[in-house]
């Protein structure tokens, strides 16, 4: 039995599809489960449970005998909420009563931090275990993921085996729910469909032109490799960059949407906020040696192969996985 959390969610509900892909289908899912707009993630798998996500602590206490693994990757991700108490309940508070519930049984944890904790990549993108505590992330919820690392890190008692996954730019099948949290690469196909054209912020940064902004953007499909090598793997306890490793530019983004709908690139500049401007990120790419020296070795989607399988395979049908 393996135990997969926020799985109504965007890269639980793929990891979901990719265990059942794999022949595992004893899965328990744990989520609200009150968004029937999330339903279509789930609702087609093969799962033994739902189980909604305040009565896991006494799932797990009632059923540890049988569990293998735990993915704890449900979480408040809206990094424009400002409410701390939720942040802090869902991301906070919650992850550390499934963290001694896996002390408790030995049970082996996999959790979801984020890239968010990074800030503005002042000290650089290393997934140590000194960083986190030195980290100034740019808002509460990127805070919120943090101060679980730090608590997870100082923890005299863990889980046999854990890791905490700082996901990156993710994108990919299954995020149609997310609303103005769903990827780039989700927005620009929208409005392409609904207006013809893409709206990138301009640069307010002379080392960077316009659209030339970098992020390392990683295809949901290979998140779910890392986390299915980590099932198996179970040593090497710590924080795991999830990124590809190498940034790319929004324009690159933009053109290959434009390219996977066969469509010429009409692309507009428009100013960032002002209220964003002096935090907005220009570079972010994830140092992903330390996931390769424990052995994962696994050719990653370039932006442009992962933006038109997305295309052509998902968005355009509406398709799910």
């Amino acid at each position: 039995m393996i135990i997969v959390t926020g799985a109504a969610g965007f890269i639980a509900s793929y990891f979901v599809g990719k265990l059942n892909q794999e022949g595992f289908n004893d899965l328990v899912l744990v989520d609200d489960f009150s968004s029937k707009e999330k339903e279509k993630n789930y609702i087609n798998k093969n799962f033994s449970k739902l189980v909604n996500r305040d009565h896991l602590s006494s799932f797990i206490k009632e059923n540890h005998e049988l569990i293998q693994f735990v993915f704890h990757l449900g979480a408040r991700t809206d990094t424009t909420e400002f409410n701390r108490e939720i942040l802090w309940k869902l991301n906070t508070d919650y992850s550390k009563e499934i963290w001694k519930v896996c002390v408790e049984f030995g049970l082996p944890l996999v959790y979801a931090s984020s890239a968010a904790t990074y800030g503005l990549g002042e000290q650089g993108y290393v997934d140590d275990h000194l960083t986190p505590f030195s980290l100034k992330p740019l808002n509460p919820y990127g805070e919120s993921k943090n101060d679980f690392d730090k608590w997870a890190l100082e923890q005299e008692k863990k889980p046999y085996f854990w890791a905490g996954l700082k996901f990156f730019n993710v994108y990919g099948p299954n995020e149609y729910h997310k609303g103005r949290m769903a990827s780039v690469i989700m927005h620009a196909y929208n409005q392409i469909m609904q207006n013809g054209q893409v709206k990138l912020f301009r640069s307010h940064n002379p080392e960077y032109s316009d659209g030339g902004q970098l992020r390392d953007f990683i295809y949901v499909k290979d998140v779910a490799e890392i986390m299915f090598f980590l099932m198996h793997h179970r040593k090497d306890s710590g924080l795991y960059n999830v990124g590809t490793g190498k940034a790319e530019t929004f324009l690159t983004l933009a053109n290959s949407t434009f390219k996977a709908l066969n469509l010429q690139p009409k692309i507009e500049f428009i100013d960032t906020p002002i209220d964003i401007r002096d935090k907005y990120q220009y570079f972010t790419e994830a140092n992903m040696s330390k996931l390769s020296s424990i052995g994962f070795k696994h050719k990653f989607y370039n932006l442009s192969s992962g933006v038109d399988d997305y295309v052509k395979n998902y968005l355009i049908d509406g398709n799910y996985h």
